[in-house]
């Protein structure tokens, strides 16, 4: 098995390519990174997804391309014209609500606890805005964020900021989370489900017994 080598691919994708090396925008999501967010929004059938960093809307293919028909997405970018090549190729999909405004504002005005999957390529909600987009997930929902390893396209100030972002992260104990040392270097976060305690009380009780406390 070859990893680096990525068969199915969404159709769109080569033509947002192109526009997107016209533009000399490089800032776009890896094909490994983007495998990965169809295989993750297929398992959140019926899911509402959001995308911060729509870009030119490579991420946002790939997710589209792992969405069952019952599934919706909520893609932000802030700059109009690499948005523009987005909604080009994946406007007609009515699944997909484009947002251009900034994403610290959108975090701002979202309610919580509305979204089974996030996916952060942009600072709103990563390196500024953690707690509100961490906010935004159900019990169960899941966080991912890519660019931890050191990358030429990398702009002024990045670098520092991913030692400590990781480090937030890991330390909240309501998530589970998962570094992949892989493609640009992910991290995969799950928000534990509310109920996960409770259950297991229920499960560590005998037939006529008490429930056994675990505190």
């Amino acid at each position: 098995m070859n990893d680096s080598e990525i068969r199915r691919q969404p159709g769109t994708i080569a033509d947002i390519l192109s526009e997107t090396e016209a533009l000399g925008f490089n800032m776009a999501s890896e094909p490994k990174v983007g495998s990965l967010l169809a295989v993750l929004a297929a398992s959140k059938p019926g899911g509402r997804l959001l995308e911060l960093g729509t870009g030119t809307g490579h991420g946002t293919a790939w997710l589209l391309a792992g969405m069952d028909a019952a599934s919706t997405l909520e893609t932000v970018d802030v700059d109009a014209t690499v948005a523009a090549v987005a909604q080009r190729h994946l406007g007609s999909d009515n699944r997909v609500s484009f947002h251009v405004m900034d994403g610290a504002q959108f975090l701002e005005r979202s309610l919580p606890s509305q979204f089974d999957l996030i996916y952060a390529d942009a600072w709103p909600g990563k390196f500024t805005r953690l707690d509100e987009a961490l906010a935004l997930l159900r019990p169960g929902g899941m966080y991912i964020i890519d660019d931890l390893l050191p990358q030429p396209n990398w702009p002024e100030g990045h670098a520092p900021k991913v030692p400590a972002l990781i480090d937030d992260i890991e330390r909240r104990g309501e998530f589970t989370t998962v570094r992949l040392a892989w493609a640009s270097g992910v991290m995969l976060v799950v928000r534990r489900a509310v109920l996960a305690q409770p259950l297991a009380r229920i499960a560590a009780r005998g037939l006529d017994g008490p429930i056994i406390r675990t505190e």
